[in-house]
């Protein structure tokens, strides 16, 4: 069997399951389990969220999740097991979006496989996110996350000869 499990889960079909995560990362070789679940939040940059749809080409996200856990492997040095799992289609509020697990022999290095491994995904991932609003419009998704939270602190930087994001110009 595999240590590394990645999925796209069909949300008319069935919810993420984080029980199935964590059965796929138990193993007795390892104490420390890190999870990550990511659920769709009310609001948003200030806005009244009713709900998020997310769009993705699903043989190269499944591909890039493969490459983001063989390289979780390589971050963590040693041995991993990592469950990858994100929703495509309409999600409510409270739905889960994404749900990763990392099983490793101790507690430091599952967190940071755990860690590496959501914050590629939001990063890397051909992964497109809708949000639909209280009001009745819609907006696709600038970006990853950290390119949003970090966008202000990179202009700074950038007129300092910085760069605070790894992006490079």
């Amino acid at each position: 069997m595999s240590d590394i499990y990645t999925a796209i889960v069909d949300i008319s079909h069935a919810p993420l399951d984080p029980a199935a995560a964590l059965d796929f990362v138990s193993d007795p070789r390892f104490g420390g389990i890190a999870t990550f679940i990511g659920r769709v939040r009310q609001h948003n940059l200030g806005r009244a969220v009713t709900g998020v749809s997310y769009d993705l080409f699903e043989p190269l996200a499944l591909r890039t999740f493969q490459e983001i856990a063989e390289r979780a492997r390589e971050e963590v040095g040693g041995p991993l097991k990592l469950y990858i799992a994100h929703a495509k289609g309409h999600l409510r509020i409270g739905d889960l979006a994404v749900v990763i697990a990392a099983a490793t022999p101790h507690r430091d290095e599952a967190f940071r496989a755990c860690r590496f491994a959501i914050e590629a995904v939001k990063h890397k991932a051909p992964i497109w996110k809708q949000e639909h609003y209280v009001d009745g419009d819609s907006a696709w998704s600038e970006g990853c996350s950290l390119c949003e939270e970090h966008r202000e602190a990179e202009r700074l930087a950038a007129n300092h000869g910085g760069d605070t994001h790894g992006h490079g110009r």
